[in-house]
């Protein structure tokens, strides 16, 4: 059921659709937060700082949701400077970031194997309704951009085996070795730079602080999707009142109710 959080909002204008990857429509790394959230409040509690095991998981939460959507070595970059304000010693962000991807890929090796392996259908690991709303979209005319923090080579290769990369004519990026070049704030501004859309035709998807921020930066609508994964079938009250925190007009767990959706959304 989708929820109306600023009255009045619509994107009848729009004319591009942002979306974020990950909890957005990919399920393929659900549960990446409990692979990284408990990483990174070990490291901290070996430091020994007289800080409970609560306390260090509270402030790990905060910042890597501060900092979802863009790119992962950025969350690492905060664990070390946690690190250092508490007398430790920290290793390199990508040295932390290979940490992580290692613990992640156990988590979800299985997942991409069946789908390489065409043992899982690709819209088993889609957000429900995924596929109708980006083929709804596309009909009616909008340029598509997939934008993700998680590393561009796995995400394309994640995005091909889901089959969603042929939705995007506005192209798919990811997160870069050389992360100055590229975010989605980068995107949103080059997008804007070659004067073809102005900021009040952007239509924004995404479950993360980042991409709503952007959207909402320059004037157009967002999509909080604040889906409780795996089932997708409710609202992660969690991921709602943040979302709501950083501006999204709407809330919605999934895209199966997509006739309401697309009639809120467009109501011309």
């Amino acid at each position: 059921m989708l929820e109306i959080i600023v009255p009045g909002a619509n994107a009848s204008g729009a004319r591009l659709a942002l979306f974020d990857f990950d909890g957005t429509l990919s399920l393929v790394r659900s549960g990446w937060m409990d692979v990284m959230v408990p990483m990174m409040t070990g490291i901290l509690l070996d430091l020994r700082s007289g800080e409970t095991e609560q306390d260090l998981r509270a402030v790990v939460e905060d910042y890597v949701w501060r900092l979802t959507g863009q790119e992962t070595v950025y969350q690492m970059m905060e664990l070390a400077r946690q690190v250092e304000t508490r007398g430790g010693r920290p290793l390199a962000p990508l040295a932390y970031k290979r940490m992580y991807l290692d613990l992640l890929w156990d988590r979800i090796r299985g997942r991409v194997k069946r789908l390489q392996e065409e043992k899982a259908s690709p819209d088993e690991y889609l957000v429900p309704g995924s596929r109708r709303l980006l083929e709804y979209l596309r009909k009616r005319g909008l340029r598509l951009y997939l934008a993700s923090g998680t590393d561009e080579e796995y995400m394309k290769r994640e995005a091909d085996l889901l089959d969603v990369t042929r939705y995007f004519d506005g192209g798919v990026f990811g997160a870069i070795d050389d992360f100055e070049k590229f975010s989605k704030g980068i995107l949103v501004r080059r997008i804007l730079e070659s004067a073809e859309f102005t900021g009040p035709e952007f239509l924004g998807f995404g479950d993360g602080y980042v991409e709503i921020e952007e959207v909402k930066k320059v004037g157009g609508t967002a999509v909080g999707v604040a889906t409780a994964e795996p089932e997708c079938l409710g609202v992660d009250e969690w991921k709602r009142r943040r979302l709501i925190g950083v501006g999204a007009d709407f809330i919605a767990p999934n895209y199966l109710d997509l006739d309401n959706l697309v009639s809120t959304l467009f109501p011309s």
